[in-house]
């Protein structure tokens, strides 16, 4: 399995004091059970409309605070956990996009959680978040067929040597390194604030790494916290 550490730009931790994440590296021969995500999927909606952790709210509207801190409006682009959350409060369910795509959803969902999953073989150079000077590319897609944006300068983001993967810290990851269940390298990334326990940042990756373990038993796995580890 490659070695890997994504790196925090001084200038992103700076503007965002506690930060801290989960990063998962999985490399897998490939998935025998499937049918693992969609069950935990179904699993967080009902969670979420029994009831929420105390601290969910709190660490949401902790993330609206950091969007609005470097330009972004987050009723207009949301983090990535406060838009499936509402969704599912909204319509009680969650459709299945992939098995692994609904497995870290899962997880987001029940754990008010951003969660990222990225295709690791298709990096050039390691996952870094930075604050882009807006001359960076971003790949997706626009009315059906490929397009590129750039992002807006200040703006918080994740990128490799080639460009940006992930657009406004968590909100819209790009088709280039878009993961599925047909990849054997898998990169996932959980990211909180001080809001959150720290105890509960663990919590979802137990989670998310029992999940991938029941969908892909002869993965191997390794997770390391990164930023700062303060927090109750």
């Amino acid at each position: 399995m490659p070695f890997m550490i994504p790196r925090i730009a001084p200038d992103v931790a700076h503007l965002v004091s506690g930060f801290r994440a989960l990063s998962i590296l999985v490399e897998t021969p490939g998935v025998t059970h499937p049918e693992v995500g969609a069950a935990a999927l179904a699993r967080a909606c009902k969670a979420v409309q029994a009831g929420e952790a105390p601290w969910a709210q709190a660490h949401l509207s902790a993330w609206d605070e950091v969007f609005k801190s470097f330009g972004a409006k987050p009723q207009r682009t949301p983090c990535s956990a406060q838009a499936l959350r509402k969704r599912v409060l909204r319509d009680g369910v969650m459709p299945s996009i992939d098995p692994v795509v609904d497995l870290y959803n899962a997880v987001s969902i029940e754990y008010a959680i951003p969660v990222g999953g990225e295709n690791l073989a298709a990096y050039e150079g390691e996952p870094r978040l930075v604050i882009a000077d807006g001359s960076e590319r971003f790949d997706t897609i626009k009315e059906g067929l490929p397009a590129q944006e750039r992002p807006e300068p200040g703006e918080v983001v994740w990128r490799d040597d080639r460009g940006v993967t992930c657009r406004r810290w968590n909100w819209r990851q790009g088709v280039r390194t878009r993961l599925s269940v047909e990849c054997g390298q898998m990169w996932f990334i959980l990211e909180s604030l001080p809001s959150m326990p720290l105890a509960a940042l663990h919590q979802a990756g137990d989670r998310l790494i029992e999940g991938l373990l029941q969908m892909m038993p002869q993965a191997r796995i390794e997770r390391t916290l990164i930023g700062e580890p303060g927090g109750a």
